[in-house]
C-alpha cells in the first residue's frame, strides 16, 4: 500500500512537471513568436482576388477574366447545409473551441509519439485561415506554433460566423475554383443553393486534395471521400438514414463548367478588358473584382452576332460549296457513334457556332446519314439542307467518312462552311454616342482582329453622304443640277490621268443632287467636290469627327477613298441622326469595385438641346477635352472632380437644317435608290447609304433612325475582292437589314420635325427650277435660296432665283 502511494506521488509529480513545462513552454514559444505574427485585426478588412467581370448595360455577363474564379458571400448567404457538409469534413466541434481542438491536437500528438508520423486530427478551420491568410504552407513545428497562437487571437477579434465565412470565401477547391461558391459553378452550374445534398458533401470533401482528388481529376478517389463526408454528417446527427443511403447511392454528376456569358460579345470584351488594364493596371484589373457596366443592349448584341454570321454564310453560299474540311476512317461493319463523336470532337475544331458532323452514308432522296457532336446517335440530314452546295451535279455534296459543318437556321440544321471573307457591324445611340451592339468579325477565337475598330477601309459611295453635306453648306440645294457626264483630270497627285466613272459605266446627263445620292452617281459626287473646293471638302469633313491625316487631298476624295473603320462611319452619321452634333463613342458605362461602389465613369457628350447640368462647371474644370479624333474613336473613362456631372453637352458641327436636308435625301436612298433593300422593315423613318469600292473590295451600309444608327462591313482581310456584283446592297445592306429588323422591334417610327428656315417648293425634276407643272415633285430648300421658276418646259435659267439665293440651281456645273 505504501508503495502504491509513493507511485502515486511520483506520477502526480511527474505530471505537474510536465504540465509547468508545458505551461513554460507555451510562455516563451508565446513570448519569441508572437512579436514576429500578423495582426488578426485584417482579417476585418478582407479584399478577396475576384475576377473582372464585364457586363452589358443590363447586368448580363459579357465576359471574366483572372486566375482566381471566386464569388465572395457572407455567411448568411451560404446553405445551412453546406455549412454542416464541411464541419462534418473539417472541424466537428468548430462551434465549440476556442480555435485550437486540443482533442484532436492531442490525438495528433499521440499519434506522433506512437508512430513516429505526422498524423490527421490536428487543424481547424479556424488554424486553416490563419494558414491561408497568413502562413505559408510548409511542414515545420515552429509554423505550426506560429498557426496556433494565430488561431487563437482570431477566435479573440473575429466571431465564429465571420471565421466560417472567411473560410468558404478562401479555401481552393481545384479546377481554378476559390470558394464554395465558384466550387458549385464550376463542378455543377449551379449556385450553392441549388446542391443536392451528395454534391454538397463533394464539395466539402475536396480542401484535403482539391488537385489530386476533385471530381474530374479522380472521380473514384472523389467519390470515397464525398463518401466520407456523408457518413460524417450521418454520425454527427446532420442527415438521417434515409438520407443518408439515398445520398451514398447518387452518381457523380459532376463536370467542368467553365464561365458561359449569357451575352455573347467577346470582341467587346476584349476592348473593356484591354482599356481595364491600361487604366488600372494588370494586377488590380485581374483580382480586384472589379465589375465594369458597359453600354450594350443585350437583345441587339445578340442581333448583331446574328446578323453578321447569316450575312456572311449567305454570301458564300452564292459563290459555291469548297467541299468537305476532313475525312475520318469508317471501320467496316457498323460505326460506333458514341466513338465517332469523340473523335469529331478531339480533331476538328469548332468555329462559329458551326456543328461538326462526319458522314456515314447516303439517306432518303439525296439526303445525308450524319453524326455530329451536337446530340446523340445518328440522323438523317435532309437534301433540302445541301441544295445550294449541289451546283449542276446531282451527285452527293460529301462521301461517307467526309466531315461536314453544318449551321442552325429557322429550318433546322443545314450545310455551311466557314466564310472565307469577314464581317462587322456597330451600332450606336445618336443621342449620346453609346455602344449598343457591336461585333468585330465572323469568330473571335479565330481571328481577334477587331474590324468594327481597328479595320480602315475605304467606305466607297458610304461616303458621299458628307461630301453632298459639305456641299449644302457651301451653296448648293437638294435640286441644284450637276451634269453626269465623262470626264478627265489631269492631277499630279494621283500620279496619271484619271478617268472615272459609274458604277453602271452609263452616263445620265443633268442631275439634281438628291436624285444623283439616291443614284450614287460617282461623276456628280466629283463635280460637286471640285465645285465646292477641295480646301472646303477636308474642312467640312472634320466636323463629323474624321482624322484629317487620313483624308486625301485630291478629288477621289469624293468617292470615298479615305480610310475610316465601320465605328468611325457610324460616328459620322449619327451627326445627321441627332440634327447636327457630333458625339463621342463610348463602351464603358461605369465601373464599380467589388463592394457596387462607382469608381468612374466615362465623360459622355450628349445632345442636351436644354442644356446638361452643370456641364459649363466640368468643362471650365478642365476634366475632359473633346479631341476631334478619338483613340479608337472610343472614348476614355476620365475620373471627374468631386461633385460635377459625367456629361457634356455636344457640340454642334452642322446646322440643324443641313442635318434634316441630308437625313431626306438619305431616306430617299432607301424609298427609291441603292438602299431599297431595306423597305421590306416596313419602315418610314429609316436612311442610309450603300458603299462598294472599286472591283467589290469593300462592302458597306451606313443607315439610321432617329434612336440608331449602325454600320454594317464586309469584305477581306487581305483585301481580294468579294466577286462581281458583291456590291453594298448585295453582300452589306442584308447585313444591316437582318439586324435593324430585330432591333427596331416594337420601336415606334420617330421623325425630327423640319427645322426653321426651311421651306417646301414644287419643281420641275428636270430643271430643278420651281414649276406649277403636272410633272412636279416636291423638294425642300433653306430660305433665300429657291430658285427662279422655270422660263419655258425644259429651259434652263441663270444663277440665283427668288429672294436672291445663290443656290446655283438649275447651272450645270
Amino acid at each position: 500500500m505504501r508503495r502504491t502511494m509513493r507511485a502515486l506521488r511520483y506520477a502526480l509529480a511527474a505530471l505537474l512537471a510536465l504540465g509547468l513545462s508545458g505551461v513554460v513552454v507555451a510562455a516563451l514559444a508565446y513570448y519569441l513568436l508572437a512579436p514576429g505574427l500578423p495582426s488578426a485585426e485584417r482579417l476585418r478588412h478582407v479584399e478577396f482576388q475576384e475576377p473582372l467581370r464585364i457586363y452589358t448595360r443590363d447586368g448580363e455577363l459579357i465576359g471574366e477574366f483572372g486566375s482566381q474564379r471566386r464569388i465572395p458571400l457572407r455567411y448568411d448567404q451560404f446553405p445551412p447545409r453546406i455549412i454542416d457538409a464541411f464541419v462534418a469534413a473539417e472541424d466537428q466541434r468548430f462551434f465549440e473551441h476556442p480555435g485550437v481542438d486540443y482533442q484532436g491536437l492531442m490525438r495528433a500528438v499521440w499519434h506522433l509519439a506512437t508512430t513516429g508520423e505526422k498524423g490527421p486530427g490536428g487543424s481547424t478551420v479556424t488554424m486553416q485561415v490563419a494558414r491561408n491568410f497568413f502562413l505559408s504552407r510548409e511542414q515545420t513545428y515552429i509554423r505550426k506554433a506560429r498557426e496556433i497562437l494565430l488561431a487563437l487571437e482570431i477566435e479573440r477579434v473575429l466571431s465564429k460566423p465571420q471565421i466560417m465565412a472567411l473560410y468558404l470565401n478562401k479555401i481552393y477547391l481545384g479546377e481554378g475554383a476559390y470558394g464554395a461558391a465558384a466550387a458549385a459553378r464550376i463542378y455543377y452550374g449551379r449556385d450553392l443553393a441549388q446542391l443536392t445534398l451528395p454534391e454538397a458533401a463533394m464539395i466539402a470533401g475536396l480542401p484535403k486534395a482539391p488537385s489530386a482528388s476533385n471530381p474530374i481529376a479522380n472521380p473514384e478517389g472523389a467519390r470515397e471521400r464525398r463518401d466520407y463526408v456523408l457518413g460524417r454528417m450521418h454520425e454527427l446527427g446532420m442527415i438521417d438514414a434515409p438520407a443518408y443511403q439515398e445520398a451514398l447511392a447518387a452518381p457523380l454528376t459532376a463536370e467542368v463548367h467553365r464561365m458561359r456569358p449569357d451575352v455573347d460579345a467577346p470582341y467587346v470584351a476584349e476592348v473593356v478588358r484591354s482599356r481595364i488594364v491600361e487604366r488600372f493596371g494588370e494586377e488590380a484589373a485581374y483580382s480586384k473584382g472589379y465589375r465594369v457596366y458597359t453600354t450594350i443592349d443585350g437583345e441587339r448584341q445578340a442581333a448583331a452576332r446574328a446578323a453578321v454570321r447569316q450575312a456572311l454564310h449567305e454570301y458564300d453560299e452564292r459563290h459555291g460549296w469548297r467541299g468537305p474540311v476532313g475525312t475520318i476512317e469508317l471501320a467496316g461493319g457498323g460505326e460506333d457513334t458514341a466513338a465517332l463523336r469523340e473523335r469529331l470532337e478531339e480533331g476538328f475544331e469548332r468555329i462559329g457556332g458551326l456543328v461538326n458532323a462526319v458522314v456515314i452514308g447516303g439517306g432518303a432522296e439525296g439526303g445525308l446519314r450524319v453524326v455530329s457532336t451536337d446530340r446523340e446517335g445518328a440522323w438523317e440530314l435532309p437534301a433540302v439542307a445541301t441544295e445550294w452546295a449541289r451546283g449542276q451535279g446531282d451527285g452527293p455534296v460529301a462521301q461517307a467518312g467526309d466531315v461536314i459543318r453544318l449551321r442552325q437556321t429557322e429550318e433546322g440544321l443545314r450545310l455551311a462552311q466557314v466564310p472565307q471573307p469577314q464581317g462587322a457591324l456597330v451600332a450606336l445611340a445618336p443621342e449620346d454616342g453609346a455602344v449598343e451592339a457591336l461585333v468585330g468579325g465572323y469568330d473571335f477565337n479565330t481571328a481577334k482582329f477587331n474590324r468594327a475598330l481597328q479595320a480602315r477601309r475605304q467606305p466607297g459611295s458610304a461616303f458621299k453622304p458628307l461630301i453632298y453635306s459639305a456641299a449644302l453648306e457651301n451653296g448648293l440645294t437638294p435640286a441644284t443640277l450637276i451634269n453626269d457626264a465623262p470626264v478627265v483630270f489631269h492631277d499630279p497627285s494621283l500620279e496619271d490621268t484619271w478617268r472615272p466613272e459609274n458604277y453602271s459605266r452609263e452616263f445620265y446627263g443633268p442631275t439634281r443632287l438628291r436624285e444623283a445620292l439616291i443614284n450614287s452617281r460617282n461623276l456628280v459626287s466629283i463635280r460637286v467636290l471640285r465645285r465646292i473646293g477641295i480646301q472646303a471638302g477636308l474642312e467640312h469633313l472634320q466636323r463629323f469627327g474624321l482624322d484629317p491625316e487620313r483624308l486625301q487631298g485630291n478629288l477621289s476624295l469624293a468617292l470615298g477613298t479615305a480610310s475610316v473603320s465601320p465605328m468611325e462611319l457610324a460616328r459620322a452619321y449619327t451627326v445627321f441622326a441627332n440634327g447636327g452634333y457630333l458625339v463621342q463613342p463610348y463602351l464603358i458605362d461605369r465601373v464599380e469595385n467589388d463592394l457596387g461602389e462607382i469608381i468612374f465613369q466615362p465623360v459622355r457628350l450628349r445632345v442636351c438641346t436644354d442644356g446638361c447640368p452643370r456641364g459649363e462647371a466640368v468643362a471650365e474644370a478642365g476634366a475632359v477635352t473633346a479631341e476631334p479624333v478619338l483613340r479608337p474613336v472610343l472614348a476614355d473613362a476620365i475620373p471627374l472632380p468631386e461633385d460635377t456631372e459625367s456629361v457634356l453637352p455636344a457640340p454642334r458641327v452642322l446646322p440643324a437644317d443641313n442635318a434634316w436636308l441630308m437625313t431626306s435625301m438619305l431616306r430617299d436612298v432607301i424609298r427609291h435608290g441603292t438602299g431599297r433593300g431595306a423597305l421590306s422593315l416596313g419602315r418610314q423613318d429609316l436612311a442610309g447609304k450603300t458603299g462598294t469600292t472599286n472591283d467589290q473590295i469593300d462592302a458597306w451600309f451606313s443607315g439610321f433612325n432617329h434612336d440608331l444608327v449602325a454600320t454594317a462591313w464586309v469584305g477581306r482581310d487581305d483585301n481580294r475582292a468579294l466577286g462581281r456584283a458583291e456590291t453594298g446592297a448585295r453582300a452589306a445592306l442584308p447585313l444591316w437589314r437582318a439586324f435593324m429588323g430585330e432591333a427596331l422591334e416594337g420601336v415606334p417610327e420617330r421623325s425630327p420635325p423640319r427645322p426653321q428656315g426651311l421651306i417646301t417648293a414644287q419643281i420641275d425634276p428636270e430643271s430643278g427650277l420651281r414649276s406649277d407643272g403636272a410633272n412636279a415633285v416636291t423638294e425642300y430648300f433653306r430660305e433665300g435660296s429657291l430658285p427662279e421658276r422655270a422660263r419655258s418646259r425644259g429651259g434652263y435659267a441663270g444663277n440665283g432665283g427668288d429672294g436672291g439665293g445663290s443656290g446655283g440651281d438649275g447651272t450645270l456645273f
